[in-house]
């Protein structure tokens, strides 16, 4: 019994009782002008609703009064985009106006009927219910009165559940807003997977420096190879915290620009860190760099950064080539370095994975592991687009 009565103590019960009682306003106003012609109101809503903007305004009446309290993208706050949102909007207005009305009625008549049957039980005359004007007194109407009261629970919380049905499938999003929708949701999710590589590349580089320029002013023993080692940390943790910053600060604003990420044209940066590391890194740079594609230059930068800190990281202290060649738009980068134990490393880290899914995005290529010479490669070959 309390679960059937549960839908009571909703407010969402009444507030799509409110929904519905709106559009009932105008229809109430209407009647006082002339109460002949009750169906004018549904007529002029027929040209209200080929109106874009009404869309929106149904949109978050539904979303406010329908299911409040809820993030419920089933209903589009956006305008009308072409005549099938324009008819279904319409069809809506037509629909709330009904179940309005029904509400309405209901509300109204089915109360006034349980008391009737009260009065006419206990031997009053009842002259507005025209069933119960002749007939005799009874006490059997007693035990019928609820039933308009039943009615009228049903037709509250049955109604209003339609409404917000109908709502859903007349106001819900178009195909074109779904796909919209759709590829809001994977752009974002894109995002996110590249903030992680951001940082796993940036940080992990950092710290990779660090360690090493620390562990070789150890061994070293020497104050002015240790002061070089502690300004190459400096200087790296101080870019890794800026790189964080920036991280940072593209998760706190969804809409600040990406033009602040490092770009090939600072690679400079990334040789004299891997060099101060004590990588001996012969570079060639061939080709207009300055050209490339923001996007392309951008990964490109991370990709010779992880390569780089793959260096440090697994192979130490060792000669390595570095190969950024550029050719009709198309972006090449090649890092070579030998293997000290002249085993091949096993390639399945996180830097790696990166690697490779840095190029697939952009629809290139990403090649790694170890050479006919026994160097460990990392060739990537990205296109313009």
């Amino acid at each position: 019994m309390l679960r059937l009565l549960r839908p009571l103590w909703r407010g969402t019960t009444y507030t799509r009782l409110l929904h519905l009682w709106v559009p009932m306003l105008v229809v109430s106003v209407w009647m006082f002008i002339d109460e002949t012609t009750v169906w004018v109101p549904a007529a002029v809503l027929v040209p209200v609703g080929l109106i874009p903007a009404v869309r929106t305004g149904e949109g978050v009446q539904a979303r406010l009064l329908l299911t409040p309290g809820l993030d419920d993208d089933a209903f589009s706050v956006a305008p009308s985009a072409n005549w099938r949102d324009r008819l279904r909007t319409t069809a809506w207005l037509q629909l709330r106006m009904l179940l309005g009305a029904l509400t309405t009625g209901g509300c109204v008549w089915l109360p006034v009927l349980t008391i009737e049957l009260v009065r006419r039980a206990l031997g009053h005359r009842v002259d507005d219910i025209p069933i119960l004007r002749d007939a005799a007194p009874h006490w059997a109407y007693l035990l019928i009165a609820p039933l308009p009261l039943l009615a009228l629970y049903g037709a509250v919380v049955g109604l209003g559940a339609l409404a917000a049905a109908g709502a859903r499938a007349l106001l819900g999003p178009s195909a074109a807003e779904r796909l919209s929708a759709l590829e809001e949701r994977t752009e974002q999710l894109l995002e996110r997977n590249r903030i992680a590589r951001e940082l796993h590349d940036s940080i992990g580089h950092a710290l990779t420096v660090a360690v090493v320029q620390a562990g070789a002013a150890r061994a070293a023993n020497s104050a002015e190879f240790t002061d070089r080692a502690l300004t190459a940390i400096e200087e790296t943790g101080r870019a890794a915290l800026e790189d964080l910053e920036r991280v940072l600060g593209v998760l706190r604003e969804s809409e600040r620009p990406a033009s602040g990420r490092p770009t090939l044209a600072d690679a400079d940066r990334l040789l004299e860190s891997a060099r101060a590391s004590g990588a001996k890194v012969d570079a060639e740079v061939a080709g207009p760099v300055e050209t490339l594609p923001g996007h392309v230059s951008r990964e490109g930068y991370r990709i010779l950064q992880e390569a780089l800190t793959n260096v440090l990281r697994h192979a130490g202290a060792v000669p390595a080539r570095v190969r950024v060649d550029v050719a009709d738009g198309v972006l090449t980068l090649d890092v070579r370095n030998p293997l000290p134990d002249a085993r091949a490393a096993p390639g399945r880290g996180g830097g790696l994975r990166g690697i490779r899914e840095r190029a697939a995005l952009l629809g290139g290529r990403a090649r790694t592991g170890p050479d006919e010479a026994g160097d460990w490669t990392v060739r990537v070959e990205l296109p313009p687009g």
